[in-house]
Formats: C-alpha cells, structure tokens, sequence
C-alpha cells in the first residue's frame, strides 16, 4: 500500500462521526478483494483523546506504550497493518461513570452502521468486528440501523449486554446474516454480576453468561473449559489455560487468543469447526482459583 499502515481513526463525537472519508476510501481502494475490513472497538474507561486512556494508543495502536499493561495491539497482531486487511479503530467516550457509558455505547452504534454503510457502498464488502466489553453493546446496538450483509461478523470478547437485547439485536434483518463468536470465561465472572446488578438491578442476565438459547449464526466460545482447549489446540490453536480467578481482559491477553481471531477473520478457520462445549458453574473460577501466567497487577486481579 501507499499509505501508511495505521488503522483508519473513527471517533464517535457528541453528535457526530468524525471520520477521515478520504483516507478511507483510498485505502479501500487499495486493498484486495479478498482482504478483510474490521472495525475494533473498546470497551469501558477508554476515551479518544484522554491522556493514557486514549484507545488510539493502546489496544488500538500499532504501538502501544510498553507500559501498558492491559494493552496488547490488536491491528499489529490480527494482521491488519498492510495488504492483508484494513482496520478502523472506533473509539468512543467511555471515560465516565458505567451508566453513562452504557447509554453512549448504545448511541454509538449508530457511528459502526454509518462506518459498515460506507464500506459497502465503496467496495459492495461487509465489514467484520471485534468488540471488548461495552464495545459489544456498539456492537449489537448496530445492528437495528444496518442493512443485511453490511457486518457479517462479529467477535465479541467478554460481552457487556444482555441476553434481551442481544436477542433483540439477532432478530433484525442484518441480526439474522451476521455471524456472532461469543468470547467468554468464568474469569469473567465478577465483572458480569457487577454489570447485571449495577446497571440492570439483577433483573437481566449478561452474554458474558452466554446466550440462554440457540442460534445458527450465533456461538458461545468458553475459553476457560478444558474441552474448549483441547478441541482448539487439535485445530491448531492452543491457548494456555485460564491463569487468573478474575480477569476481564484475558480474551484478548491470553497467549493464542488473538491468533484464534485472526484465523477468523481471514476464513482459515470456520466457525462451525468451533468447539460447542457447556460452561462451568457460574464462579467456579473464583472458587477454585487460577494458576500461572500473570500479565501484571494492572490487568488482571485475583
């Protein structure tokens, strides 16, 4: 490509997309046929722009401040910063109270179905998406306001929403064409019952539990269940075993999960070959522990 190999910047104003349309269309222009478009987008405490909580140079970077210890490059490693596929980086402001960002995740959106729109009037692709925490709920939230076929897939990692309204979601025309791989773990746990309590009072239950009920395009991946595991690895794709009671970030800090996502992405793994396995108690993590590998005390939490 000619133009350098950072991902497209796409923040969500108060009221706006603030979207670079030129650079876009050019690298789209640029990009090959078969290669993938995928937007990324954070979850809660980022916003664009906010010193050391800016996603743009964390997760969404090519570089991340080495000091970041929650930061892994998702571009860099999903193979996303040259010909073999574009990323955009949706950030959002999720720097305030949970609430608040629940409601702006909501609203946002809106700024993934206008992003997904362009794309395929440019280029006649849809867009695939990889979503961290209340990002999953922009995620969803899209959904109502695409047309089908414009975001084919999703890969959602340790979801914030409901079963309700993912179920809603799901039951749009673009719900029925997308293809959904829930990324979740009794790691999670915690976090979840914080989401169900704090901002739905306990009268709603969270993804991060999976779904509740069957869909043929959507699919729960428990990535702390040794079936998973020993199904993954004889795909090619071992992931180390759970080392945390909690963590909210093990989907994408765990040696292997980033490479599982790319080989999504790029099609040299199928979703059906996926392994279908049913999920531990929920808090059997927190009551029996995790082991080994530690990213830092910034990340994940025992």
């Amino acid at each position: 490509m000619t133009d350098d190999s950072r991902p497209i910047r796409a923040d969500m104003g108060p009221d706006v997309l603030k979207l670079d349309r030129e650079r876009l269309g050019r690298k789209l222009d640029l990009l090959p046929p078969t290669a993938p478009v995928v937007v990324m987008i954070h979850g809660w405490r980022y916003a664009p722009d906010f010193a050391r909580d800016c996603p743009h140079g964390s997760i969404l970077s090519l570089d991340p401040r080495p000091d970041d210890r929650r930061a892994v490059s998702w571009p860099r490693h999903l193979g996303l910063n040259g010909t073999a596929g574009l990323g955009i980086a949706l950030g959002w402001n999720a720097k305030c109270d949970p609430w608040r960002a629940h409601w702006r995740a909501g609203r946002t959106g809106a700024a993934l179905a206008e992003i997904a729109g362009l794309v395929h009037a440019r280029t006649g692709r849809g867009v695939q998406v990889i979503a961290h925490s209340l990002g999953a709920r922009v995620a969803l939230a899209a959904l109502s306001q695409s047309a089908t076929d414009h975001i084919t897939r999703m890969i959602l990692l340790a979801p914030a929403e409901t079963r309700g309204r993912a179920l809603a979601a799901m039951g749009t025309p673009a719900g029925r064409s997308v293809e959904v791989i829930n990324v979740t773990t009794r790691e999670n746990d915690l976090f979840d019952a914080c989401f169900e309590w704090g901002i739905h009072l306990g009268l709603r239950t969270s993804i991060g539990q999976g779904l509740g009920r069957r869909l043929p395009n959507w699919h729960d991946l428990w990535i702390d269940q040794a079936q998973t595991l020993q199904a993954l690895a004889a795909l090619g794709h071992p992931l180390t075993a759970p080392p945390r009671r909690i963590c909210h970030w093990s989907p994408y800090l765990r040696p292997g999960t980033i490479a599982l996502y790319r080989a999504l992405i790029e099609g040299r793994l199928a979703v059906r070959d996926l392994p279908l396995n049913r999920p531990g108690r929920r808090w059997s993590r927190l009551l029996l522990g995790g082991r080994g590998w530690q990213p830092g005390p910034d990340a994940c939490h025992t």
